[in-house]
């Protein structure tokens, strides 16, 4: 079978036998919608407040992706300093340990406090805090691991550190760095919908799912995070083309 066409299959056949998995525990179970809703539960839903889906799915995916590449520059440039300085990463690694070991959902509340009404700089700034981590980590990792011949070399070649940057330590991490940027879109999209639920008049699919809580509509809550997941599912194969294209070379053959 052609890779691409197996790539293609293999996920989408996966998702409908665990569709097709959920509908038979729900069925064989009997369980009320309003303690496990179905996948046939959730259509109605989704059609019932497909504008408010469109509308608040939009929001909810341009500020993850805001805090997500902002968490990619700040990221990258605080790897940077990390891999390259030994004093750099011995100083700032236990504070990004103890800042990440915080738990946001303690964070968010205090981001809403500070900036009342601010809704999309307070979304877009907890996306950011919670995805930034693993990259900053994998940069540092890649760089701080440099073979120190390659540098040896090219140094007595008369290169430069922008030259020795570019030619061996940047490609050397861009493996490192999407296998983190994969681990961050997820991240990024709690955040986005933590502040959302948090925030009393926020928006995005989070606000969506508090208001089904509200209401008790079960359906539309289960409806909200198959949203999510499809908007996370939709980020992640869009970081997958990019390493493709930037760092296919890392790739091996499987079957």
């Amino acid at each position: 079978m052609n890779a691409q066409l197996r790539g293609f299959l293999v996920p989408v056949v996966a998702i409908v036998i665990f569709l097709a998995f959920w509908e038979w525990l729900v069925w064989v179970n009997q369980w009320p919608n309003y303690k496990m809703a179905s996948p046939s539960d959730l259509w109605p839903a989704f059609w019932k407040f497909k504008e408010l889906f469109l509308i608040y799915g939009w929001q909810t995916l341009w500020r993850t992706v805001v805090g997500l590449l902002l968490a990619v520059v700040f990221g990258t440039l605080l790897g940077m300093v990390m891999g390259f300085s030994r004093v750099a990463r011995e100083a700032l690694y236990p504070i990004l340990v103890g800042f990440n070991a915080i738990p946001k959902a303690t964070v968010v509340p205090v981001i809403a406090l500070m900036f009342v009404g601010a809704d999309n700089m307070n979304t877009v700034l907890i996306a950011f805090m919670i995805s930034f981590f693993p990259i900053a980590v994998s940069v540092s990792i890649g760089l701080s691991t440099l073979e120190p011949e390659y540098r040896d070399i090219l140094r007595a070649l008369g290169a430069s550190r922008m030259t020795i940057f570019w030619k061996i330590a940047l490609p050397k991490t861009l493996p490192e760095f999407f296998g983190a940027l994969k681990v961050a879109v997820t991240l990024a999209f709690i955040g986005t919908n933590l502040m959302e639920i948090v925030e009393p008049h926020g928006k995005g699919l989070g606000h969506l799912f508090d208001s089904g809580k509200i209401n008790a509509d079960y359906p539309l809550m289960f409806a909200v995070l198959i949203a999510l997941a499809a908007l996370g599912i939709l980020l992640f194969y869009g970081v997958v083309l990019l390493e493709r294209i930037f760092a296919g070379w890392a790739e091996r053959g499987q079957t």
